[in-house]
């Protein structure tokens, strides 16, 4: 039984471990990702957790070790203050509500069972407890600090144009419908509203999940939170600050947690009913054969054996160590879940849907297609050679793509001179004699008809097509993509054969570049074009027909529809902040074949707690009735009594074998043999 208490340990080291990997992956600290390191020690769940383990692995130590009984009882009953006297008191306070509080029903078992000895039993108890309790705080703590954290995405202050033109820095507040904002390069912009005079690009990533900026016009929808590119837009706000974006994801994400709260009311009836059935029995074996005259002693120690056989300590450890060994394996192998509750809901996740960018594809730009124009004057080294030279002073996230392609491929870059930059057209810049020019082929004039193919080839398939032009003749065409997972398709394959249900996708990137990833990855489903509130819509639809959804995502944009969703997973490595703290569990390593297999370790751990219950409850029926019908002797109740739960603890320990973890070459006959 003491192998229990390194459940608890390694859980807690696996959190840990998986904090430190997500800041230092980044290069960065994440606000309200990786203070659980240091602010978790200031919940005082955490702390007296944390001191009722140690106080148990040390007077574990002790009696292992034959040291004298009163050190090991003196470490076990400190245990049970420390970790005992927050529920104990707590269970005090519900009762006056008229409440029994199952913690409260733990606490006096792991009393009734230092009464006749059993002290390790109930410190063993009081430790899980406490542990659990922590647990659910830490990850309470991290989503409420995220959600208030959103608010810093949109600014605080924002500039407003008076009537006469003039400037003044107001509040994003109190902005009204009608106000004219002006967003200057690299600002955030403060509102919900449209473009009405100027262009730019605009990184919406936060809103719509899209890896690319936006290019912007007049007339054009922006979003409060979004990030303005190189050149100066003037918006008219379209929305007051309580109905932005920003602000309608925050409220949803509120709602969906706190309705994901309610389906954990069923557990709590039981629970209720459990305890109070078992205090009632206890005190009706006691006082009724006492009425009849029955002598005190051997009623009192019926009464007595009745109340430890009784005791649910096998059931609880029925749950939580195939629960907690399933956790710290996947915390392991770069899944961090975070609570035994959400391993519980993985278990029946009957859907999987995923959102596009940085989840499916690593999130950025790269240049997959070098194509000169046939009678060009340039091979592919030097059309790509032209083109990065004179991307090479622009900050566009598409510049820096083709620039990274060229020193990848070993081209030496010549300076440029008159270099000079258009928001939503491009570049151009003179290299010796030559003028190069670099855009968008809708904007750039005389594009030539092969070029336009070219150009329509490369859209058709979901790449972004950027034109190339040397002294005003078109040279060639690139074709960027933000590249898909390696093992997506993979990934695909193995949940469409674990689910029985084939993946969906859900992005607010546009409909081709949509199809073109699906097609590659195998998912036929695809809803495009989304925002956050499309999101949770999709999510509330498959949930309304009867569907287990899990939602991958990594994106401030998939927080409200991850909240929403049975189980929401993000991606540690790319995710947003908010995203992290909504999510249910966090891959924290760059690897999707950890989908398909945390799915098949949460079920195989419910299979195992479906066996322990049964084992548990069928050993308590059996000596409860003997304690009722016949005579059960004490020590032969309390043998019954921990064998049960001795049973039940190791056959959950299982789990925390690397073994246990299922690979993706086994995931198939996981999901056919049940194994």
């Amino acid at each position: 039984m003491r192998v229990c208490a390194g459940i608890v340990v390694r859980v807690s080291a696996d959190l840990q471990a998986a904090d430190w990997e997500r800041t230092t992956a980044t290069g960065e600290e994440v606000r309200g990702w990786r203070a659980p390191r240091s602010s978790a020690w200031s919940l005082p769940e955490v702390r007296w957790a944390l001191i009722a383990t140690v106080l148990f692995v040390v007077g574990g130590l002790a009696q292992l070790v034959g040291a004298p009984p009163w050190l090991y009882w003196t470490l076990y009953l400190a245990c049970y203050v420390t970790g005992g006297w927050e529920p104990g008191w707590a269970g005090l306070q519900a009762l006056r509500d008229k409440t029994l509080d199952v913690d409260l029903l733990m606490v006096a078992a792991a009393i009734g069972a230092a009464a006749i000895g059993q002290v390790f039993d109930g410190a063993l108890l009081i430790v899980i407890f406490a542990t659990s309790g922590a647990l659910e705080a830490v990850a309470t703590k991290r989503t409420e600090d995220s959600v208030r954290g959103l608010l810093d995405l949109a600014p605080d202050t924002a500039t407003r144009l008076t009537d006469s033109g003039a400037e003044e820095v107001v509040d994003t507040a109190v902005l009204d419908v009608g106000d004219v904002l002006m967003i200057r390069p690299g600002e955030r912009i403060g509102g919900d509203g449209t473009v009405v005079d100027g262009a730019s690009e605009v990184d919406q990533a936060t809103i719509t999940g899209e890896p690319l900026p936006v290019d912007k016009a007049t007339g054009d929808e922006v979003f409060a939170g979004t990030v303005n590119g190189t050149g100066t837009l003037r918006v008219r706000v379209t929305r007051p600050a309580a109905d932005t974006v920003i602000a309608r994801i925050i409220a949803m994400v509120s709602e969906a947690s706190a309705s994901k709260a309610k389906m954990q009311l069923f557990i709590e009836k039981i629970e209720q009913r459990y305890s109070i059935g078992m205090v009632l029995a206890t005190i009706a074996l006691f006082t009724i054969p006492l009425v009849l005259g029955a002598d005190l002693q051997p009623t009192l120690l019926r009464a007595m054996t009745f109340m430890i056989v009784a005791s649910p300590c096998a059931l609880v450890l029925s749950t939580m160590p195939p629960l907690l060994s399933a956790i710290a394996n996947a915390g392991r192998h770069g899944v961090l879940v975070k609570s035994a509750v959400v391993l519980e809901k993985l278990s029946t996740v009957t859907h999987v849907a995923f959102d596009k960018t940085g989840t499916l594809t690593e999130g950025s730009p790269r240049l997959v297609h070098i194509r000169p124009v046939p009678d060009a004057a340039v091979d592919d080294a030097e059309l790509l050679a032209l083109a990065a030279a004179a991307e090479n002073p622009s900050e566009h996230p598409l510049a820096r793509a083709i620039v990274a392609a060229a020193r990848d491929a070993g081209l030496t870059l010549q300076p440029v001179e008159d270099f000079g930059s258009t928001p939503g057209h491009g570049v151009r810049a003179r290299i010796g004699e030559d003028l190069v020019e670099v855009g968008n082929p809708t904007l750039l004039p005389a594009v030539r008809e092969i070029a336009h193919e070219m150009v329509d080839d490369l859209e058709q398939t979901g790449h972004t097509a950027v034109i190339v032009r040397l002294n005003g003749t078109v040279v060639g065409v690139l074709g960027l993509t933000d590249r898909v997972r390696d093992a997506a398709a993979d990934m695909v394959a193995a949940l469409t054969e674990l689910t029985g249900a084939q993946p969906i996708l859900l992005t607010g990137d546009n409909p081709r570049a949509a199809a073109a990833l699906a097609a590659q990855v195998g998912i036929t489903d695809v809803r495009a074009g989304l925002l956050p509130q499309d999101k949770v819509e999709a999510v509330r639809e498959l949930e309304a027909a009867g569907a287990k959804v899990m939602l991958v995502g990594d994106g401030v944009n998939d927080a409200p529809a991850m909240a929403l969703a049975t189980v929401g997973v993000a991606k540690g490595r790319t995710g947003s902040d908010l995203a992290l703290a909504t999510a249910d569990a966090v891959i924290t390593r760059d690897d999707l074949s950890t989908i398909p297999a945390v799915l098949a370790l949460a079920r195989r751990a419910r299979r195992l707690v479906i066996a322990n219950l049964t084992i548990a409850a069928t050993l308590i029926t059996v000596l409860v009735a003997w304690d009722l019908i016949g005579h059960l002797p004490l020590p032969l109740g309390v043998a019954g009594h921990e064998g049960s739960t001795i049973v039940v603890g190791l056959n959950g320990l299982r789990l925390l074998r690397d073994a246990a973890w299922p690979s993706t070459r086994g995931t198939k006959a996981t999901a056919k043999t049940g194994k």
